[in-house]
């Protein structure tokens, strides 16, 4: 059976998990979405985020008359 696994690594135990899991490699196995290909829930690729970003500092420069 293969498990699907979310660790809050902010917390002192998401930050243990990985490295437990890393020294039981046998049976183990750690998804590179750049590999795979496939994204997680609210992944954003970075071209887009900092189109988004270009976005909304243009949207605020204009409406606070700040480009010249």
């Amino acid at each position: 059976m293969i498990h699907t696994v979310r660790i809050d690594d902010t917390t002192q135990a998401g930050k243990k998990i990985p490295g437990e899991l890393h020294r039981n490699r046998k049976g183990v196995e750690f998804d590179n979405p750049a590999i795979s290909g496939i994204l997680p829930e609210g992944y954003v690729p970075i071209d887009e985020f900092f189109d988004t970003i270009e976005q909304r500092i243009t949207k605020h420069y204009e409406e606070n008359d700040l480009l010249k």
